[in-house]
């Protein structure tokens, strides 16, 4: 992997970090690193290469690359504060996500089913998508959703 080529010692020479404000600044300009992609995340340059700023902060303050995601606990992409970050599975991360835009039933994993005009309730586990069941009610639907959360999610906010 690419990002093998940087060390530890040497994000150190160029950075520093303030875990506090989860900023990376250049030494050699006192400049915040860095600028904001389109999908949300920061991106940092160095040595003509783009990295994700989190793995590199991650890199800066414990000395290796994450093997896996970094889930940012409070969802925001920008925020880099070491309190903000966590070593997540791909399954773990995918069930820290925000609500889809396309959503309109305010809950993620419950929908109106048009066909049966019922509300209905799916998680996802492992790789495979559970139905929950089909209610009168929205509230009965979100109720399901979330009982079925605590018990299987432990990265939800």
């Amino acid at each position: 992997m690419a990002s093998n080529i940087l060390t530890q010692a040497r994000l150190k020479k160029l950075f520093q970090y303030d875990p506090s404000t989860g900023c990376l600044i250049w030494r050699k300009t006192n400049r915040r690193a860095g600028t904001k992609h389109y999908s949300g995340y920061r991106n940092v340059f160095v040595d003509n290469r783009c990295y994700i700023e989190h793995r590199v902060i991650w890199m800066w303050v414990f000395g290796e690359w994450p093997d896996c995601d970094i889930d940012h606990v409070n969802r925001q992409r920008d925020d880099n504060r070491l309190v903000n970050l966590r070593l997540a599975s791909r399954a773990e991360n995918c069930q820290n996500q925000p609500i889809r835009r396309s959503n309109k039933s305010g809950v993620t994993g419950v929908y109106y089913h048009k066909a049966s005009q019922k509300w209905a309730a799916v998680i996802n586990v492992g790789s495979k998508q559970r139905h929950l069941g089909t209610f009168e009610c929205q509230e009965d639907a979100v109720s399901a959703r979330l009982a079925a959360q605590q018990q299987h999610y432990s990265f939800v906010v």
